[in-house]
């Protein structure tokens, strides 16, 4: 163990660390004293050693422990997936003791569960195992063969298709919602939580959502992630349509904005497509007016542009139409005297 080091500002902190089924683990200690921070670390490593046996347990049972020991720091939504998980998939492995779990066993189970299973949920359902079975058996890697992720063809509304949209909705309780989602954007449970102490001028502040936990019934927590916390500036014509309103903008839950989105679509005549696309016509929308990554980031709440642009980047249709329009200008211009 490492030397204890006196801090600035008086304290003693040391850093405590050891291998636990060949995996270092490191753990900081800071206390008034020098011998209480060493006696807190030792008291860690001693404990750290002491568990990491491997219990004799099934898989339903790691399951159990698993999720019972991250229930304190996982939002109530991650925890109702996780439950859900628990009792829907690897069905066949859940009574299996954890010990005997190998690489083929595991892959036909996964096998299974991508016969009747998107390629997305396999992999969040694999993520969830990957994370009991590193809490059980930290020294077991098992390679496993993911199924191919599919291209889903979306549709995305354009401006016409928005214009449409909103004409349709004018005056109806989900219209606040739409322009919230489709102006800001917002996500379903940031929208229901969003009240009007959060508008400032034409300034909306995200620092809330609503998600329905494990129980089955609505919670107001803090945002998905960090940078989910944002001020949103939304033009003229939305901040409009919320004047007057006191408390929340909006009575509905997700669940019921999603509903009565689908039968406004399917009524105005417009094809197919979610109320969460229409965080995909704001995004393509920005990148199609040349708005930089970093501000369509803060718009939509993402750290990084890993999953704008992998999930959210769609290119609008007649944005495309335009563009092909001008490449087939460009060349036929350019090399003319060949026609």
């Amino acid at each position: 163990m490492a030397k204890a080091k006196k801090l600035p500002s008086g304290n003693w902190r040391i850093l405590a660390s050891t291998t636990v089924n060949g995996v270092r683990i490191r753990k900081s200690f800071t206390a008034p004293e020098k011998k209480k921070a060493e006696l807190a670390a030792a008291k860690w490593v001693a404990g750290v050693e002491k568990e990491s046996v491997t219990e004799n347990i099934t898989l339903s049972e790691a399951y159990e422990k698993c999720i019972a020991a991250k229930s304190a720091v996982l939002s109530p939504s991650t925890l109702r997936a996780y439950e859900s998980m628990k009792h829907n998939t690897f069905q066949d492995l859940m009574p299996v003791n954890i010990n005997s779990l190998t690489s083929a066993t595991i892959q036909r189970s996964v096998n299974i569960l991508a016969a009747d299973s998107s390629p997305k949920y396999v992999k969040n359902a694999y993520g969830l195992l990957s994370t009991v079975l590193s809490m059980f058996r930290p020294d077991f890697r098992p390679i496993i063969t993911m199924p191919q992720k599919q291209k889903n063809e979306m549709y995305i509304p354009d401006d016409n298709d928005m214009r449409i949209l909103l004409d349709s909705v004018k005056g109806h309780r989900i219209e606040i919602p739409i322009l919230l989602a489709a102006f800001g954007p917002m996500r379903r449970g940031e929208i229901c939580a969003v009240t009007s102490d959060d508008i400032h001028g034409n300034i909306i502040t995200v620092n809330k959502a609503i998600v329905k936990g494990k129980d089955n019934k609505w919670h107001l927590k803090s945002p998905k992630t960090f940078s989910s916390y944002r001020n949103i500036e939304y033009p003229n014509f939305v901040i409009k349509r919320l004047e007057g309103i006191s408390g929340n903008l909006t009575d509905m839950t997700p669940t019921a904005i999603t509903d009565a989105f689908q039968k406004i679509v399917k009524k105005s005549g417009l094809p197919h497509f979610r109320f969460h696309d229409l965080r995909h016509y704001a995004v393509s929308t920005l990148h199609a007016i040349n708005v930089p990554d970093k501000y369509i980031m803060a718009r939509g709440g993402w750290s990084t542009n890993y999953t704008m642009n992998n999930v959210y980047n769609h290119t609008l249709k007649s944005k495309t139409d335009m563009v092909e329009h001008k490449i087939m200008e460009h060349f036929s211009n350019v090399f003319i005297e060949r026609t």
